[in-house]
C-alpha cells in the first residue's frame, strides 16, 4: 500500500468526515448509487438493499435513499462496486479525481459526491469544500432574494405611502363635504321637527274636537236606540196582547165547541151501545125466564165470574179500545225502552209508530204517541203514520207533563187510555179521569 510522508494511506480510506454530509452532496450520492444499483446482481447487493432490486431508479432513490446512503457509508465492498460503475459512467470526472485535479468547470456537488464514493486522497476536503460552496451559494442566493424582496417591499411601501396620502386627501375632502352636508341636514331636520311639533299640536286639537263630536253623537245615538227599543217593546207587547186576545176568543169558542161536540158524540155512541145492550126480546121473553137459575148448556155463575180479566191481560186493552170515542195516549219512549231498549231511538220510534198504526186501523180508536223532545239531538224529520198523532214535548216540558195536558184537554166522560209504566204518570192521569194501562200490556197486544 502506498503511504504519504505522514504515514496515512494514499487512497484516502483512512480519512473520516467529521460533520454530517451536506444535503446537496447526499442527494447526489443517492442518485449515483441508484444509477449503479441496477447494474449489480442480486448477490452483489447488500442484504438490506435486495428488496429494492426491482424498483425503477426514481422509485429506488425515493424509497431506498436512506438505506443506500447507509450502505455506501458502512459497506466498503458495496462502495467499491458503485465506484466501478461510476468510473464506467463518468470516466473523465473519476479520472480527474484519481489524478488529484478535479475539473474546474465541474459542479461542486457532483465533484463532492463522486469523491465521497471513490474516496480518493483528500476526498474529505472536497466534500467539505463542496458543502461550504453550496452553503455560500445558498447564502448568496438567499441574500440576493432578500435584497430583491427588500427592494420590492420598499417599492410597495413607497406606493402604499403615495396611495395613503392620496386616499387621506380624498377622505379629507369627502369628510369636509360630509360635514357641510350634515350641517345642512341638521338645519333641515330642526326645521322639520318644528313643523312636526306644530302639526302634532294641530292634530291633537282636531282629535279632541272629533272625540267631543263622537261622544255627543254616540250619546244621541244611544238615546235614540233606547227610545226605539222602548217603542218596539211597547209595540210588541200591544201586538202580542191583541193576538192573544184574538186567539183566546177564537180558540175559546173552537175548543168549547169541539169539547161539546166530542162529548155529545160520546154520549150518543154510549146511548146506542146501551140501547143495543138493553134491548129485550120482543116476544120470546117471559117472566119466568127472569128467574135466576142454571139450565143445561148455559153458563153458571162460576163461569160468569171466570170471565173477569186481569190487569196484565192484553184483552183488557181491546175492551177499552172498543168503547165509543176511545182515545189511546202512548208514552212512546216508556213503551219502547220497556220492550226493546237496545235499539237506537230512531228505530224505536219507527217500530212503535208502525205497530200503533196497525192497532188504530184494527180498532178505529184515536191514537196519540208522545215522545220526550229533550232526548233529540236535532229536529226529527218524521212523517207520522196513518191514524197516529205524533207529538214531541217542547224544550223545558217533559213527555209526562205533555201527556197530562192531553188528558186534561179531553171532556169529562170520554174514555181515555194512557199506556205507560211510569207510576207518577199513571196516578196523575187516573186522577184526571183516564184509564192507565201498563206498557207491557200494550207490547203484548202489539205483538
Amino acid at each position: 500500500m502506498v503511504e504519504t510522508t505522514s504515514g496515512e494511506p494514499v487512497d484516502g480510506t483512512a480519512e473520516v468526515l467529521d460533520r454530517p454530509l451536506p444535503d446537496g452532496v447526499r442527494r447526489r450520492v443517492v442518485q449515483i448509487v441508484s444509477d449503479g444499483f441496477g447494474a449489480l446482481t442480486l448477490g452483489e447487493l447488500p442484504a438490506q438493499l435486495r428488496q429494492y432490486a426491482r424498483f425503477t431508479p426514481n422509485r429506488r432513490a425515493k424509497f431506498a435513499g436512506n438505506a443506500m446512503a447507509a450502505a455506501v457509508e458502512s459497506d466498503a465492498l458495496f462502495r467499491q462496486r458503485i465506484a466501478e460503475k461510476l468510473k464506467e459512467a463518468q470516466p473523465e470526472l473519476t479520472g480527474a479525481l484519481d489524478s488529484g485535479s478535479p475539473p474546474p468547470a465541474a459542479d461542486p456537488l457532483d465533484v463532492a459526491a463522486a469523491a465521497y464514493v471513490l474516496r480518493p486522497a483528500g476526498w474529505v476536503k472536497l466534500v467539505t469544500a463542496a458543502g461550504e460552496e453550496v452553503q455560500r451559494a445558498d447564502a448568496e442566493r438567499v441574500d440576493e432574494e432578500n435584497r430583491a424582496e427588500l427592494e420590492r417591499l420598499r417599492a410597495e411601501l413607497a406606493a402604499a405611502r403615495d396611495h395613503t396620502r392620496a386616499e387621506t386627501e380624498r377622505l379629507r375632502r369627502e369628510l369636509e363635504s360630509a360635514r357641510k352636508e350634515a350641517e345642512s341636514l341638521q338645519r333641515k331636520l330642526r326645521a322639520a321637527l318644528s313643523d312636526v311639533k306644530r302639526g302634532e299640536a294641530a292634530l291633537r286639537k282636531v282629535r279632541s274636537e272629533i272625540e267631543a263630536v263622537r261622544t255627543e253623537g254616540q250619546s244621541q245615538v244611544s238615546a235614540a236606540e233606547s227610545e226605539t227599543r222602548r217603542l218596539k217593546a211597547r209595540l210588541g207587547e200591544a201586538e202580542a196582547s191583541l193576538e192573544a186576545t184574538r186567539r183566546a176568543v177564537r180558540e175559546g169558542r173552537s175548543v168549547e165547541d169541539m169539547r161539546v161536540r166530542l162529548l155529545l158524540d160520546t154520549v150518543l155512541d154510549a146511548a146506542q151501545g146501551l140501547r143495543r145492550e138493553l134491548a129485550l126480546p120482543p116476544v120470546s121473553v117471559r117472566p119466568a125466564e127472569t128467574v135466576d137459575a142454571v139450565e143445561p148448556g148455559r153458563m153458571t155463575p162460576k163461569d160468569i165470574a171466570a170471565r173477569a180479566l186481569s190487569e196484565n191481560d192484553p184483552a183488557i186493552l181491546d175492551q177499552l179500545l172498543a168503547l165509543p170515542q176511545a182515545h189511546l195516549v202512548v208514552d212512546g219512549y216508556n213503551v219502547t225502552k220497556t220492550g226493546y231498549p237496545q235499539m237506537p231511538l230512531e228505530k224505536q220510534r219507527l217500530r212503535i209508530l208502525g205497530q200503533l198504526s196497525q192497532l188504530a186501523a184494527q180498532t178505529g180508536a184515536e191514537v196519540t204517541c208522545v215522545f220526550d223532545g229533550a232526548e233529540l239531538a236535532a229536529p226529527v224529520l218524521l212523517a207520522p203514520p196513518r191514524g197516529v198523532r205524533v207529538l214531541f214535548s217542547k224544550p223545558g216540558v217533559t213527555a209526562d207533563e205533555l201527556i197530562r195536558q192531553l188528558v186534561r184537554a179531553e171532556p169529562p166522560g170520554r174514555p181515555v187510555i194512557v199506556a205507560s209504566t211510569d207510576r207518577e204518570v199513571a196516578d196523575g192521569v187516573a186522577r184526571a179521569g183516564a184509564r192507565p194501562v201498563a206498557s207491557a200490556v200494550l207490547l203484548k197486544r202489539l205483538s
